[in-house]
């Protein structure tokens, strides 16, 4: 029997001192809290599935069918709608940030999971460092624990977690979900397939992500644990038959998960929703999507590639196998998905793991390249942001000011002591992190991702902060809709839409607080809201006599996005009033 190949890692126990957990945990919670206060519900995702769980919270439509005027939600799945509409019902006064609480846990849990997961893949024997001749390498927990800072760190520093994170739509759960698994599957590979506390977190992780809006992707990866469990079976030591055999417990759990793949295709097929898209691309199509992967998936990809070559001769290894076919799996969903950004924000945990195994092989000049543009890039988008943000408070420097009046007429910037105050520490703890970083070269081998991950927190959180009121002014409903409240005839009546988007509908009824109804509509009611591009629609459907013409209103930032705001010809609130009486 030959010898198994040594391992291109190399670490000195010295050099996986463990990240200070207070300096983790604080990291994380500047991370998740921001983007998820101090906001209004942004379009167009945002407030559309808000506006799915607000119907749901308050009866209008069916649980098992949920609807928005008609119109099914524009990303398919129940189970978000329904934790945000039960966080709804739990907190009904204040229902925009009720709707957070289960997000903000869900990326929360994802990050330990994904910590978690790297720890149980590097305790592999095959994951292992290399062992010295006079000893002096890394113990193995010390280094299972120092990689999974280093996993945990570069999921943080991947540029297109940031918005699409924090945002109440299915994506966040999704993304819960790959964790879960992939956490799952790194139990796998030493406990069994058929051991319970790994079959229970696959199967919950594959039900929510395919009752979260992607059976498609569920089912392109439900064989990855049998495939993981046959190739740790050959890879790494024969444990005890306790272990390896059937466990009754994770039996039955697997018979409920078949009976799960049953109803998930049931509920699928029933409503005619095609598992997989048409997967049709040119040239362009390619390019797009391939300038979204090098910037979405920043800095992983690299240290992904990196750790695929220098551990190449043992691709095979349950800590590279389950990490790299899973991410192949979702990234290719990419060419199928509605949202290709969406679809890729899944591959960023098995990612995140891979790139973690390429820290104990890096390179000394490397490590450098990583941390001097992590210097530099980050740098200048914080600065970019402070003297934005002078700008618009002073109108100094000028040209900054007037690119923000152009993109934003009538948005008026106001000091906020917490926002700066919070800016501020954050700023401030950046330059001490820069500092630490290039002036004592430390030796631990989660150090080239420190300035990558505190970078992208520290942008982050510059933003909802110092620019969040431009931010909220122009990605919100909140405007357009109050105006509308205000030129809609008094009287409490109703209101129809024709040709609007859910996010639209969810908008003027959050906002504007405004009684929808779907037109044409049985009751009398006294305006029309229509959108722009669907006007030359409205004679086909809707008698135009009985409508005037009021007021056309667009969005203060998007001129594109108008409504038009109709008037009943010859309505009179109090008689329809006395009607109702009556």
């Amino acid at each position: 029997m030959s010898q198994p190949q040594a391992t291109p890692a190399i670490a000195t126990q010295a050099a996986v001192r463990r990240l200070p957990r207070w300096a983790l945990l604080l990291l994380c919670f500047a991370y998740v809290i921001p983007g998820f206060v101090a906001r209004t519900p942004w379009k167009n995702a945002d407030v559309a599935a808000f506006g799915v769980m607000s119907d749901l919270a308050a009866g209008r439509t069916d649980w098992l069918s949920p609807v928005v005027l008609g119109q099914a939600p524009d990303t398919p799945g129940l189970l978000p709608y329904w934790l945000g509409a039960w966080a709804i019902q739990l907190l009904p006064s204040h229902p925009e940030y009720a709707v957070r609480v289960p997000f903000i846990l869900a990326i929360a849990v994802a990050m330990f999971l994904v910590w978690h997961a790297v720890f149980r893949f590097a305790l592999q024997p095959s994951a292992q460092p290399v062992a010295f001749a006079f000893g002096g390498e890394a113990r193995p927990v010390d280094y299972a624990r120092s990689l999974a800072d280093g996993g945990l760190l570069a999921l943080l520093a991947c540029l297109g977690l940031a918005q699409l994170a924090h945002e109440t739509t299915p994506a966040v759960i999704q993304l819960l979900a790959v964790a879960g698994m992939l956490r799952a599957m790194a139990s796998f590979a030493t406990s069994g397939v058929f051991s319970a506390e790994p079959a229970v977190t696959w199967l919950l992780g594959w039900l929510m992500l395919a009752w979260s809006g992607a059976p498609d992707v569920a089912l392109l990866v439900c064989g990855l644990p049998a495939l993981l469990h046959w190739k740790s079976r050959h890879i790494t030591p024969v444990q005890t038959v306790r272990q390896r055999d059937f466990h009754p417990l994770a039996l039955g759990i697997w018979a409920a998960g078949f009976a799960g793949i049953a109803v998930s295709a049931w509920f699928w097929v029933s409503r005619a929703t095609p598992l997989f898209g048409n997967v049709q691309l040119d040239g362009e199509q390619v390019a797009t999507l391939g300038k979204l992967l090098f910037w979405f998936s920043w800095p992983v990809w690299p240290l992904a590639l990196w750790t695929l070559w220098r551990w190449r001769r043992h691709l095979s290894a349950p800590h590279l196998l389950g990490p790299l076919c899973l991410s192949l799996a979702l990234i290719s969903s990419i060419t199928w998905a509605p949202s290709a950004d969406r679809a890729l924000l899944l591959a960023l945990p098995p990612l995140a793991v891979l790139a973690a195994f390429a820290l104990p092989t890096l390179k000394r000049s490397f490590a450098a390249l990583v941390d001097w543009f992590s210097v530099l890039f980050f740098s200048l988008c914080s600065v970019t942001v402070w003297v934005v943000w002078v700008a618009m408070l002073t109108g100094f420097p000028a040209k900054p000011a007037a690119n923000v009046a152009r993109l934003a007429p009538g948005f008026a910037m106001e000091f906020s002591m917490p926002a700066f105050s919070a800016a501020a520490l954050a700023t401030a703890a950046w330059v001490l992190v820069v500092r630490w970083r290039l002036s004592r070269h430390p030796t631990v081998i989660w150090k080239s991702l420190v300035l990558a991950a505190t970078g992208s927190t520290l942008c982050w959180l510059l933003l909802m902060s110092l620019w969040m009121p431009l931010l909220d002014f122009a990605r919100s409903y909140a405007p357009i809709s109050r105006r509308i409240a205000t030129l809609v005839p008094a009287g409490g009546s109703c209101t129809e839409v024709f040709g609007l988007s859910q996010a639209q509908i969810a908008g003027l009824r959050h906002h504007g607080k405004l009684d929808l109804r779907l037109a044409p509509s049985s009751e009398l009611c006294g305006s029309l809201v229509v959108a722009q591009q669907a006007a030359s629609q409205m004679s086909e459907t809707l008698d135009i006599t009985q409508w005037a013409f009021k007021a056309k209103l667009s969005r203060l930032t998007d001129n594109k996005e108008s409504l038009l705001l109709y008037v009943r010809v010859g309505y009179k609130p109090e008689a329809v009033q006395r009607g109702a009486g009556d």
